[in-house]
């Protein structure tokens, strides 16, 4: 029985679901075994077959139109993804990135010729994706970068670095966040779509040595008078660039806190099972009532999370999550992993602190989720304004 003890809501009460998320566990079992994991982690990144053959097996662009290559699925498909990968322990393959966050601009905002060209190849694991929006000297704040796209003959010229960019070592398809028009600021921002294969002046920097997330390649990007086809900018016109990224920005934090709320489920279940076993002063760490005390209070709070969660995603699949409970769920979520991934270490004792131990792994893993997708203190202005 696990430990967050919540019935499946009703939009997940589906065969076809059911039977995706058996198929889609037996493929990282098969395809994604520890050892192969281990070796991600060794490397720092995952290997470039796995994408394909996750293509293969029907695992990306789950939401994507057929009529472009995808699966005509919706956001539960992606939820099956994650919720599979966590349980299987498959660090590193960047399925949320790829397939929630950065397929749905394609989708939403390409022309008719853009979707044909890159949807079945990005649907495929041909083309990999990554997002470059966080620079050396502007983190969330995106009005104030510095890479511009001027207009050169039929296309434009890309000048700039980027950096804490996930995938940004195996990506050959890059979304660029640019200025086309310096002078402006939220208005002079357009999404630039990069075939990175070939291109003239583009170079990856170092693999960023990360505190945790060991098989995630993260990594520094430069782009030196970079040509880029007119056709490429997203949409087919510039200065839409800010508001295509502020209106994927909901489903990006909830997918944030859907991770978060795997992280509490697996951290409190490793811990239980623990404390039910270790021995100290002649009994088990769980007869001491500290221990009831504190997994009861962590408990608590978890379901109350996912209660909330489960709401959220019952709106984004209305299509009326918001702004605003977006931000909520991203911050309240990833504080509480913060909580709880800590005092379930503390459970641990020393073991806690050794990376042979999941929670110690868990531990590392969970602090990035405070910073990334807009820090938690931009949340907290997000939601302030609601006010």
């Amino acid at each position: 029985m696990p430990v967050i003890d919540v019935p499946p809501p009703q939009f997940m009460e589906d065969e076809e679901i059911a039977i995706f998320s058996d198929a889609v566990g037996k493929f990282f079992e098969q395809h994604a075994p520890a050892k192969r994991v281990e070796t991600w982690r060794e490397n720092g990144q995952v290997d470039r077959e796995f994408w394909t053959e996750a293509g293969a097996a029907g695992l990306l662009g789950m939401t994507v139109p057929v009529e472009y290559g995808g699966h005509g699925g919706d956001f539960r498909h992606d939820l099956v993804v994650l919720s599979q990968q966590a349980e299987k322990g498959v660090d590193g393959f960047a399925a949320s990135l790829h397939n929630v966050i950065i397929l749905p601009y394609i989708v939403r905002h390409g022309t008719e010729e853009q979707k044909k060209k890159w949807l079945p190849r990005l649907v495929s694991g041909e083309l990999i994706s990554a997002i470059a929006m966080t620079e050396p000297g502007a983190g969330s704040d995106l009005q104030n970068i510095s890479t511009t796209a001027i207009k050169d003959g039929n296309g434009y010229r890309l000048n700039g670095a980027k950096t804490f960019i996930s995938s940004g070592q195996l990506a050959n398809f890059v979304v660029v966040v640019a200025k086309t028009d310096p002078r402006e600021g939220a208005k002079g921002i357009s999404l630039m779509c990069l075939e990175t294969d070939g291109a003239e002046g583009f170079r990856r920097g170092k693999k960023l040595d990360k505190v945790g997330m060991d098989a995630a390649d993260t990594s520094e990007l430069f782009f030196d008078d970079v040509f880029v086809p007119g056709e490429n900018v997203l949409g087919g016109v510039e200065g839409r660039g800010f508001y295509q990224l502020m209106g994927e920005l909901p489903q990006e934090r909830l997918v944030i806190a859907v991770g978060a709320m795997s992280t509490i489920e697996r951290a409190l279940e490793t811990t239980v099972e623990y404390v039910k076993q270790r021995k100290a002063f002649g009994k088990t760490i769980w007869d001491f009532q500290n221990t009831q005390f504190v997994l009861a209070d962590l408990k608590a709070k978890a379901t109350a999370g996912k209660v909330f969660l489960n709401d959220c995603i019952a709106k984004l699949l209305r299509g009326e999550l918001d702004v605003t409970t977006a931000s909520i769920a991203k911050y309240w979520l990833t504080e509480l992993q913060g909580e709880v991934v800590d005092k379930c270490l503390q459970f641990h004792g020393g073991w806690g602190y050794i990376n042979e131990y999941a929670i110690a792994k868990m531990f590392r893993d969970s602090r990035i989720s405070r910073i990334f997708g807009g820090s938690n203190e931009i949340m907290k202005m997000l939601i302030a304004r609601s006010m």
